[in-house]
């Protein structure tokens, strides 16, 4: 699993950089950027069970599904920001929950289709990739908040760190990051572990429709941490969120043995809260960053992000072959220590009167 995901993460991040120094997500229209990066996605993710028999161009072709990601989830987020202002932290984390079920979908086909037919998991993946782009193509655009395409910039990306109040933001958005595709990565194997120990019949089964809840309800938590960030601000729900995850991801361990019902709950409430704040940080971006570069701001903003979560997700099997997967996870637990101390930080400064309309 490693090898594979490890690709997707790298291609993400060559993407976003490149995308970034070339200010793409500002200069080309979004709704074509959008639309062609997810076609070469899908049909990526697609060659992989039609035609490929060696692992290394299996590899390849993930780097570029994941090059492709690039053009897609930055640029919905800064769709979504030309449509709102003040209820931005809603709408974005509306986009974001979107992203959370997609992302939890697999587990489920995987699940329907047998644990052991990931063909059929990577065509209808790739078929809901090819109607997102055509919606892309159809029906979406920019916002009354659009801004003129500005000109090439390549300056803008390092500007980003020049700035106080954009570079905390990050800082809060790298401590979520490096818990969070991890966690979303490996919780198949953790409860399918979990529920093997607690002799849970067809096992690996029941933890992949497991998984698809867990990761899934991370869109109710996204969708409702927007609604209250708007209302009582970014950095306070954000620190909340990461304060829960943290706590969930120390608890995991301590219940491993417990009946598959209390692990269920008990991740159940981690994926909805490690995901709440992931939206708030690109809607914090959105409103430190200047406004005709704001594509450019989040698109560095996940490159880097991502290019974050390789470390994370490569640690986790080595600490498997350590501790065993009770406690696996116990080393993500600094990541939202450090997420929290960034977004304290940023509630501290001048800028967070930028922040939720005023209310940090």
């Amino acid at each position: 699993m490693v090898d594979i995901a490890i690709p997707v993460q790298l291609g993400i991040v060559a993407g976003g950089v490149i995308s970034a120094l070339l200010n793409l997500a500002d200069i080309v229209p979004t709704s074509l950027l959008f639309g062609i990066s997810a076609l070469i996605a899908a049909a990526a993710n697609a060659l992989i069970p039609f035609g490929v028999n060696e692992i290394y161009g299996a590899l390849v072709l993930r780097f570029v599904t994941g090059f492709c990601l690039a053009g897609v989830y930055p640029v919905g987020m800064k769709i979504m920001a030309t449509w709102c202002k003040e209820d931005r932290g809603l709408g974005i984390g509306l986009l974001v929950g979107a992203l959370t079920i997609g992302t939890a979908t697999p587990n489920l086909l995987n699940a329907l289709s047998g644990v052991n037919d990931w063909r059929a998991v990577l065509y209808l993946a790739s078929a809901l990739a090819v109607v997102g782009a055509a919606i892309a193509f159809l029906f979406v655009h920019e916002g009354p908040l659009k801004s003129k395409s500005p000109p090439f910039n390549w300056r803008v990306a390092g500007a980003v760190w020049r700035e106080r109040g954009l570079r905390l933001a990050n800082f809060g958005y790298f401590g979520h990051m490096w818990e969070l595709y991890a966690m979303w990565a490996w919780i198949p194997l953790f409860l399918a572990a979990s529920f093997t120990a607690s002799n849970v019949a067809d096992a690996p089964r029941w933890a992949a429709f497991a998984a698809f809840a867990v990761i899934a309800a991370g869109g109710i938590g996204s969708l409702l941490a927007g609604m209250w960030a708007d209302r009582w601000g970014r950095t306070r729900v954000t620190i909340l969120a990461l304060a829960l995850s943290g706590a969930c991801c120390v608890l995991s361990g301590i219940v491993f043995y417990a009946p598959a019902w209390l692990v269920f709950a008990l991740v159940l409430v981690w994926g909805i809260a490690v995901i709440a704040d992931s939206a708030q940080y690109s809607a914090s971006i959105s409103e430190l960053a200047p406004r005709e570069y704001i594509g450019t701001a989040l698109t560095l903003q996940t490159s880097l992000g991502f290019l974050l979560t390789l470390v994370s997700i490569r640690l986790t099997p080595t600490l498997v072959n350590v501790t065993g997967w009770q406690w696996a996870f116990l080393f993500l637990a600094p990541g939202p220590v450090f997420g929290i101390f960034a977004m304290w930080r940023l509630r501290q400064s001048p800028d967070a009167q930028k922040l939720a309309n005023g209310k940090g």
